[in-house]
């Protein structure tokens, strides 16, 4: 049988000059210890027509732009750069969801999944709820309660884990047929899925970071190149 074939937008340098497409390498990994075909995918309008008729599902990953000012709740903006690939992740993201295939975002991937189904972000967390555990530091830990019945609480088999924190935004209005299936212990939403289609997973933290580890959390991958 052969592996389904994985398309993963890639991000690009945005805090020096935006001249590299870049993307950890544990994004490929964890698509292909699943069984899966990893392929980074450039910011090329033409590809949001091709990906999905050519791939079986979509990963889009983090990074650090700009969304529109809709997007947020009132009074708030990004503070972040303005990227080339916001329109690519929405249009790939329509057009997965539209075909009903398999989409697994993870952190910026997670806002624009959010967002493109009635969700709005706080462009600051610390700003939003004083006393918030910090969400933005690379490599701290911190404790997320996952909702049973969910498709996350299907795939790593427990309700309760420990998982990394790098965003300063945060989805904080919930959309019609968004679920949101795990928070941190501050509330701050940390994962949605999208009822009604057949996988549509959100992950606030990265879950990349932690591919050739142990980590419930790798169970996702699974789960996400299993519902191929």
């Amino acid at each position: 049988m052969s592996r389904p074939r994985i398309a993963i937008v890639m991000d690009e340098n945005t805090s020096t000059d935006a001249s590299r497409y870049e993307a950890h390498k544990g994004y490929f990994r964890g698509v292909h210890e699943a069984g899966g075909l990893p392929f980074g995918i450039p910011f090329l309008a033409e590809m949001v027509e091709t990906v999905p008729r050519d791939f079986d599902a979509l990963m889009v990953i983090g990074g650090r732009f700009a969304y529109p000012d809709e997007w947020y709740v009132d009074g708030e903006r990004s503070r972040a750069s303005h990227s080339d690939r916001f329109a690519m992740d929405a249009g790939l993201i329509g057009e997965f969801m539209e075909q009903d295939k398999p989409i697994l975002g993870i952190c910026a991937g997670m806002q624009a999944l959010a967002c493109l189904n009635g969700c709005r972000l706080n462009a600051d967390i610390g700003a939003l709820l004083p006393g918030a555990l910090e969400h933005d530091k690379a490599g701290l830990l911190h404790p997320v309660r996952i909702a049973t019945g969910t498709l996350l609480h299907q795939a790593v088999g427990t309700t309760r884990m420990k998982v990394n924190s790098f965003h300063r935004e945060a989805v904080v209005e919930m959309g019609s047929g968004v679920v949101a299936s795990a928070h941190a212990l501050d509330a701050v939403i940390e994962a949605i899925e999208i009822d009604g289609l057949r996988f549509a997973v959100g992950l606030q933290w990265h879950q990349e970071r932690f591919v050739g580890l142990e980590h419930e959390g790798n169970a996702i991958f699974n789960a996400f190149v299993g519902a191929c």
